[in-house]
């Protein structure tokens, strides 16, 4: 399989972007985003996707860090997107439930050309915790958008169980590391493009 990396530089008047990533990596992580919560999030995905993975971000957090947030999971999702190539001879599917304590979260992914999120079951009022005295939980949908979006792939996240803010959302992160990990694998019974369309 041929090298499946990406570089990728995203700037805005909003924030700056640099992020470097490698599918076939050991989940290694270099991550500053200005946001302390999301860099812990995108190191545990790192580290449980097995995919390296380097950022660097900044932006208007004096405003708020939704701007900051949002763009990193765009390039991301773009980063992806790229260094899956045409994704001949993958797994193409994954699936990872993955307990954090008291929480547990789902995620199935499909690597499939066509960008879906069905994310639900997180419980009321979630949206409206602030983790880590920046990151809000509405913040957590927001990411998984953006990257199905530009990475074109389809994600159901499911949370089924859960009662701390920040046990929900990286039980969250963990479940769709795990799930993609198995996604992007080589698969060495498939011959060319894992589609009856031939196309992914």
């Amino acid at each position: 399989m041929s090298n499946r990396t990406a570089r990728l530089d995203r700037g805005t008047s909003e924030s700056s972007v640099s992020l470097e990533l490698d599918l076939d990596g050991s989940g290694q992580s270099d991550i500053d985003t200005t946001v302390p919560f999301y860099d812990h999030m995108l190191t545990a995905f790192s580290k449980h996707s097995l995919i390296d993975l380097r950022i660097r971000a900044s932006g208007d957090t004096d405003i708020d860090v939704h701007h900051t947030v949002e763009d990193v999971a765009i390039t991301l999702g773009e980063a992806l997107r790229l260094a899956l190539g045409d994704k001949a001879g993958i797994r193409r599917f994954g699936e990872a439930t993955v307990p954090l304590d008291e929480a547990l979260s789902q995620a199935v992914v499909d690597l499939s050309g066509r960008p879906y999120l069905v994310h639900d079951g997180e419980p009321a009022g979630q949206e409206y915790h602030l983790i880590g005295g920046h990151f809000t939980g509405s913040l957590t949908r927001h990411v998984f958008e953006a990257i199905t979006l530009h990475a074109q792939i389809c994600l159901h996240m499911l949370v089924l169980a859960g009662r701390d803010p920040h046990h929900i959302v990286e039980s969250q992160f963990k479940a769709f590391a795990r799930a993609l990990r198995a996604a992007v694998e080589p698969d060495p019974r498939v011959t060319g493009i894992p589609s009856t369309k031939g196309l992914l």
